[in-house]
């Protein structure tokens, strides 16, 4: 064996790793720059195969002369990628009819930024060293410190009732210890079969396991100093300059409102607090309430700092005696008819109060057995010698002799476990009562919603009083923490001035235009703009009660009157009644047999009836038959009040689906939107929808349309992929399988854009992304909008770069967010601000692109407008062109003759993702479950793929 060392370039190395000659081989290692050749001896590589030959051999590389020095090599300088930061406003918007609103945020003033926060990090255990981990206790624990040490603590602080701590100015020492005793704390270290009242008598084996929830509790506190925060932060956020100390700075002031609240005993969610006041608590049926309180969160401003305060609804459980929760979330008549597995998952981890001793538990599960069956033992002191015998015993036997508490109805009903599954304690069911403000997190059913909305409506002038009030009665300016920061909160709605944009022209059939007014439109005597033809189709009625008859002749009526050409229908597929009780993909199974028995050949379309209207479980497995399997368009439909406003909603849905257009926007029929109409431009909108809260397998949907037949920016196809639970961000954008095969979402859009924009790639690409379901920080959304900017958009650049190397679109990237607090009222007006109103200045963001657009008309409640976040811009928009066009995609939405709230491709997106959602949602997961998904947080669990949908429909607006 020869070792040799050189410096090589990296070309040489590489030829010198592949390179191999009949048995001989050479190994190559970097060492510090340069490179160890291990050359094996030819003759021994020869002797050992047993060949002597040497003619196929290179010659050995020559010796290195003794007085050369290896050049040390140099590492190739490494390029960081750039990380796109959200774009600075390049100027305010200018169009529109001026109008001075206000908005409710409040002025802050703040005269402390010379100061500092002070971070502590808080360390509670137990006297024995274990950690404390009940939520709850902490603030309790951190007060009696805050009692008994005053003159030691010496100061106000804001306690996050985990582990942070912040004061104004430090504390005496950068370490503090402290040992506090608290009497009645709550604890679910319950001892075994003694009762719950302590009055069994527990030998001294078990007094160290015993855990009396009332005895007094001794607690280390250890306070340790972890950061300092420079107030100045805030006012650098409020020149546009943000980082992450003014993200902390706004995190105190943000935990210092959240203590204030819990001060008050306030349920606490995110930024929003809930006071128990049953005035504020609506009933929405099942056990569940509606609880409504506030919002409170600091802004950063163009007008400065400023604190937005809106009404807030959470869901909470019934609070009062646990069989009446039971029998509303059961909707039972009596407890005796309740289903207790169902109730033992309801009521585990909830908190109730035991009478007549009115100590607080969690539950931890049922009792096996009925009150007056369920057996545990009870240790009796023994008379003659003092100690102690365990003596068999029911609960009821125990509650009734021994305690002489009067049981009326729970003898035959379980008890309520209290204890650790192995050291139970039970308690009877009527002895318990739910404490109140605990949070109902289910999904809520579709009554309970419509429920909801109705019941939280408040107009704007209620509203505007209502945040007033709050303001007033949550007396900040006597928290000492904020006087301390030199913080004052003006009690004054901001003014702020709105413009109001003229409503898009409009353009219908025979070349009519015309221009909404109130954001709104119909089409009484007006003909669709490009209608298309209903040809071979059929009703399918499952079982829902309805004149089929004079629903067809309504339907051929209308469509005739707004320019649809219909034929009559081939037939009316009436389910059979036996069918009825079969389940959903069974009935869907045997109506089509009887569609394909009954039919000379394939229907372009189905107008299917259901018997719910909503929720229905035969739609998704309907669905999933016509689009997947037969690629046939269709319109389910659950009509109760049949009249022609009906009528011509249905007939929009069935004419967008089947290829036609409803409306446009004159402008595009020109064409003639600014930077739009004279490049090639493709738009998309982008969705994710989870499953239910607390449906932690069920996968997200992803879904993305884009527009097609550039110019217009009124049609739409989608491609939709599930992915795994509750991942925020798209996965399969780009999705490279081999070196010229891409299996992701926007090859299949772009390639449909180019082959319906007259073989054109769009040189401009407009991305619209929807946060429905992302639950942000109110106003600071760096994670999503990093997410989109630089990890999702790379994605599609790829894609793009994957079709050809030489193509480099210009994008434009704006978030449009739903999940805000901010809110327009006009003063001294009791109605809505009108459709169109946008606002640019005084309450958005000191240096980022963003504004808020109400397009639609508020008919119920206060409207919500939309924030717009413009995160990227390499086209170059004016704030007013890039207003407009937002306002005009707000417009083009072809189920409706309103504009609506968000721009139409994000409403698609979600309308695609709800709609494919359905396909799996009644399907065995181990079925279905394919390895190309993606895994769940919980492991290797394979997400199941949504089947392909048909040729025919796939490019369809099918999802309309």
């Amino acid at each position: 064996m020869s070792l040799i060392a050189v410096k090589l370039d990296e070309q040489f190395l590489w030829n010198v790793i592949r390179f191999e000659c009949s048995d001989s081989f050479y190994a190559s290692l970097w060492v510090d720059g340069f490179i160890i050749l291990v050359i094996q001896d030819m003759d021994s590589a020869d002797e050992q195969n047993g060949n002597g030959s040497h003619e196929a051999l290179p010659p050995p590389p020559p010796d290195v002369p003794p007085n050369v020095v290896p050049v040390k090599a140099e590492p190739e300088p490494f390029k960081k990628k750039a990380v796109r930061v959200p774009i600075a406003r390049r100027g305010l918007g200018s169009k529109g009819q001026k109008m001075p609103l206000l908005t409710n945020h409040f002025k802050v003033n703040v005269t402390n930024t010379e100061g500092y926060f002070f971070h502590y990090s808080v360390s509670l255990t137990y006297e024995d060293g274990r950690p404390v981990d009940g939520k709850g206790v902490g603030r309790k624990v951190i007060d009696r410190v805050h009692e008994t040490y005053d003159t030691e603590f010496g100061k106000d602080f804001a306690y996050d009732g985990e582990k942070s701590l912040f004061t104004v100015g430090a504390l005496p020492r950068n370490k503090l210890e402290f040992t506090v005793v608290l009497e009645d704390v709550l604890s679910n270290r319950n001892n075994g079969n003694a009762s719950p009242d302590g009055h069994g008598s527990p030998n001294e084996g078990d007094r160290k396991r015993l855990r009396r929830p009332y005895h007094s509790k001794t607690f280390k506190v250890e306070i340790s100093f972890a950061a300092k925060i420079p107030m100045q932060a805030i006012a650098n956020a409020l020149r546009g300059q943000e980082s992450e100390n003014s993200q902390e700075a706004f995190r105190v002031l943000d935990i210092i409102l959240r203590q204030h609240a819990a001060k008050q005993g306030c349920l606490l969610v995110r930024q929003s607090f809930f006071h128990n006041d049953p005035k504020n608590f609506v009933d929405l049926g099942g056990g569940v309430l509606g609880c409504r309180g506030f919002h409170s969160s600091f802004r950063t401003s163009q007008g400065g700092l400023s604190l937005n305060i809106d009404v807030s609804t959470t869901m909470i459980i019934q609070p009062g005696p646990v069989v009446d929760f039971l029998i509303a979330n059961q909707n039972v008549r009596d407890p005796f008819s309740l289903d207790w597995a169902k109730a033992k998952r309801t009521l585990k981890n909830l908190r109730v109060k035991a009478s007549p001793s009115n100590q607080e538990y969690k539950i931890t599960g049922l009792s096996e057995k009925t009150c007056k069956e369920q057996l545990f033992q009870l240790k009796q002191k023994n008379g003659g010698d003092g100690g102690a015998e365990a003596v068999e015993i029911t609960v009821y036997d125990y509650f009734v002799n021994h305690r002489n508490i009067d049981l009326r109805y729970s003898g035959d009903l379980p008890c309520i476990n209290v204890g650790k599954p192995k050291r139970p304690t039970y308690i009877p069911l009527e002895l318990c009562s739910l404490v109140s403000l605990q949070r109902y997190t289910k999904a809520l059913s579709t009554l309970q919603r419509s429920s909801l909305v109705e019941k939280s409506r408040q107009k704007p002038q209620e509203r505007m009083t209502v945040l007033s009030n709050a303001l007033k009665s949550s007396k900040y300016d006597a928290e000492p923490m904020l006087r301390s920061c030199g913080i004052s909160i003006s009690p004054s709605f901001t003014q702020v001035e709105g413009r109001v944009l003229s409503a898009p022209k409009l353009k219908v059939g025979n070349g009519e235009d015309f221009f909404p007014r109130n954001g709104r439109w119909n089409f009484n005597n007006k003909k669709l703009v490009e209608p298309s033809r209903i040809e071979k189709w059929a009703v399918v009625n499952f079982s829902a009660r309805c004149d089929i008859r004079n629903l067809v002749q309504n339907l051929t009526k209308c469509a005739e009157m707004k320019g649809i050409p219909i034929e009559d229908p081939f037939n009316v597929f009436e389910e059979n009644p036996q069918s009825r009780r079969s389940p959903p993909v069974l009935r869907v199974e045997k109506m089509f047999e009887q569609i394909q028995s009954r039919l000379p050949g394939q229907p372009k379309f189905l107008l299917c009836l259901l018997p719910e209207r909503k929720n229905s479980d035969i739609y998704g497995p309907w669905k999933r038959k016509n689009l997947a399997e037969f690629g046939i368009v269709t319109q389910c439909i659950a009509p109760q009040r049949v009249n022609d406003q009906y009528i011509t909603n249905v007939l929009l849905k069935i004419n967008a689906k089947l290829g036609g257009l409803n409306s446009m926007l004159a402008v595009e029929h020109s064409p003639s939107l600014p930077l739009v109409s004279n490049v090639p431009t493709l738009i998309l909108g982008m969705d994710v929808s989870h499953g239910s809260p607390g449906q932690s397998d069920v996968p997200s949907i992803a879904a993305v349309v884009s527009s097609r037949q550039w110019p217009l920016i009124s049609r739409y196809r989608a491609c939709v992929r599930t992915q795994s639970p509750k991942l925020e961000m798209i996965d399969s954008l780009f999705k490279r399988v081999s070196e010229t095969e891409d299996e992701g979402i926007i090859r299949e859009l772009l390639l449909d854009f180019y082959v319906t924009s007259g073989k054109r790639k769009p040189d401009q690409i407009i991305i619209f992304s929807g946060d429905e379901d992302v639950k942000l920080r109110d106003g600071v959304s760096e994670s999503q909008f990093n997410q989109v900017l630089n990890i999702e958009l790379d994605q599609i650049n790829e894609a793009c770069k994957f079709l050809d190397e030489k193509w480099s679109p210009k994008f434009v990237v704006i978030v449009a967010q739903k999940n805000h607090h901010t809110k327009f009222f006009q003063p001294g007006s009791p109605d809505n601000v009108p459709p169109g109103t946008v606002i640019d200045n005084k309450v958005c963001h000191p240096r980022n692109n963003d504004f808020y657009l109400c397009a639609h008309a508020g008919m119920i409640g206060t409207t919500r407008p939309t924030h717009y976040h413009v995160l990227l811009d390499e086209v170059g928009f004016s704030a007013d062109d890039l207003q407009e066009l937002v306002h005009s995609l707000s417009y083009v939405y072809q189920r409706s003759t309103t504009a609506i709230s968000v721009v139409a491709p994000i409403c698609y997106a979600h309308l695609a993702a709800s709609q494919m959602g359905q396909f799996i949602k009644f399907e065995d997961m181990s079925e279905t479950s394919s390895s190309h998904g993606g895994v769940t947080s919980a492991g290797a669990v394979p997400v199941p793929q949504l089947p392909k949908l048909q040729e025919k429909v796939c490019n369809s607006m099918f999802f309309c």
